[in-house]
């Protein structure tokens, strides 16, 4: 007697989540360095991927980074921004880049896009350098929050460096 299995449908989560992450560097006297930068970019996404994530592009200034993701919807963003701000610290702090501690400022800009944007954002963070001749993290920052219309107190954004 042969038998017969009958196929089996289970349910998958499927999903194309694109999300840009900004966030600073905490005072004046820590600042990311071009020495090392590239280090720290690469270690970042290392993290991101480690948590289940797909990293597309780290890049940032001297005062601030930006992460692209395609993120994994079983786990939460703020979990993820948590993980790399503490884990990088540590690398930072670890491998002596810095005279004295480097840590993040608190907070981050999380901005979702779709699959037709990922070039054009993939792009801008590339060129990091280039945006911040002519324009501040604060002036970036806050375009960021103008264009995506989210309604924000400047109180409560970072501690600004200019």
């Amino acid at each position: 007697m042969k038998y017969q299995t009958k196929p089996t449908t289970m349910p998958g989560t499927y999903s194309k989540i694109y999300i840009q992450i900004i966030f600073a560097v905490k005072g004046r006297t820590n600042q990311i360095s071009t020495n090392w930068q590239h280090e720290l970019y690469s270690y970042i996404a290392g993290i991101v991927k480690n948590k289940g994530h797909k990293p597309i592009i780290v890049n940032g200034a001297k005062d601030h980074i930006h992460i692209f993701v395609g993120l994994n919807p079983s786990r939460a963003l703020s979990d993820l921004v948590r993980d790399i701000k503490n884990n990088s610290s540590n690398f930072i702090n670890s491998k002596g880049f810095l005279p004295g501690k480097f840590a993040w400022q608190e907070g981050y800009g999380a901005f979702s896009y779709s699959e037709s944007q990922i070039e054009h954002v993939y792009q801008y963070i590339l060129n990091q350098d280039k945006h911040h001749k002519t324009k501040t993290f604060k002036e970036e920052y806050i375009g960021f929050l103008s264009k995506f219309q989210v309604d924000y107190d400047e109180r409560y954004l970072f501690e600004w460096l200019e």
